[in-house]
């Protein structure tokens, strides 16, 4: 597997920087083509500095699906596998468990994308293992332009479908965006983006995307601690090709980019630290 490390990804971003967001602040975006039919993933995953994050490549075995994951403490903050089945998720207000469900047990974003290979196969499998989340989202979506936003909202499940280009999350609730964090600079500013390409007739491939993603970054910045917090890294990927890219902590240079066909042809795990 080659990791291949260049400047060229991010030279061209303009980054809109919100300072003073809470430490939970992540943006997502699914968005497919309607002109060339590819479908494009992009994540900005806003956390302390201190981190330890890495990527993890998980092979196919006898029962389970190849695999990458990038997070850390051996939890995956979000992913893909190998029939381009992706998820991610992001913190929200917090609800009252939902009677007769329960929170999720170990690595639910590996088991996930080890079982599953669509997205309608990921919202039944949640649903049979009675899984709800008390202070998160997920946002799932798969090469084949489906893509769903999980919620549990009011002791209910709730579901929003994408129905036109784009699904996208920050850290309100879709479903009820009165319960906090609503309105979102950072969601409103990447639909302002989004909104451009449409009156622009701009053409859109993974760049342009990562554009509308750059619009919700967050510089890093100290706390009264002297801990830092800001963008640790953003990921892009083209899910129809199956290529995928890392900028770590806002650094040119720090450009991890993966042919994920060729990955997951691998017999072995491989965790590669990011640095």
């Amino acid at each position: 597997m080659k990791l291949m490390k260049s400047i060229l990804f991010f030279s061209t971003l303009l980054f809109s920087l919100f300072i003073g967001q809470r430490a939970n602040a992540c943006s997502i975006l699914y968005f497919r083509d309607s002109t060339t039919g590819k479908v494009y993933i992009a994540n900005n995953e806003d956390y302390w500095y201190d981190a330890k994050a890495y990527i993890k490549v998980v092979p196919k075995s006898k029962d389970s699906y190849a695999r990458l994951w990038y997070g850390w403490n051996n939890f995956a903050q979000g992913g893909v596998n190998e029939f381009g089945l992706f998820f991610d998720g992001a913190v929200t207000p917090k609800e009252q468990p939902i009677r007769g469900y329960g929170k999720p047990k170990g690595n639910l974003g590996d088991e996930l994308l080890a079982k599953c290979k669509t997205t309608q196969e990921v919202v039944d499998y949640l649903e049979s293992k009675k899984v709800a989340l008390t202070d998160g989202h997920l946002l799932i979506g798969d090469k084949g332009g489906n893509a769903v936003v999980l919620e549990w909202v009011n002791g209910e499940r709730k579901l929003t479908y994408i129905t036109t280009d784009h699904l996208m999350v920050t850290n309100f609730l879709l479903a009820d965006p009165a319960k906090g964090g609503y309105p979102c600079p950072r969601y409103q500013a990447m639909e302002n983006d989004l909104q451009l390409i449409k009156t622009n007739h701009e053409a859109v491939d993974l760049k342009r995307v990562g554009r509308v993603i750059a619009k919700a970054v967050q510089v890093p910045q100290k706390d009264k601690d002297g801990r830092t917090f800001g963008t640790l890294y953003s990921t892009f990927i083209n899910l129809t090709d199956m290529e995928f890219k890392l900028v770590y902590k806002l650094d040119n240079s720090r450009l991890t980019q993966l042919d994920l066909n060729e990955v997951f042809k691998t017999s072995k795990q491989i965790k590669t630290v990011l640095q």
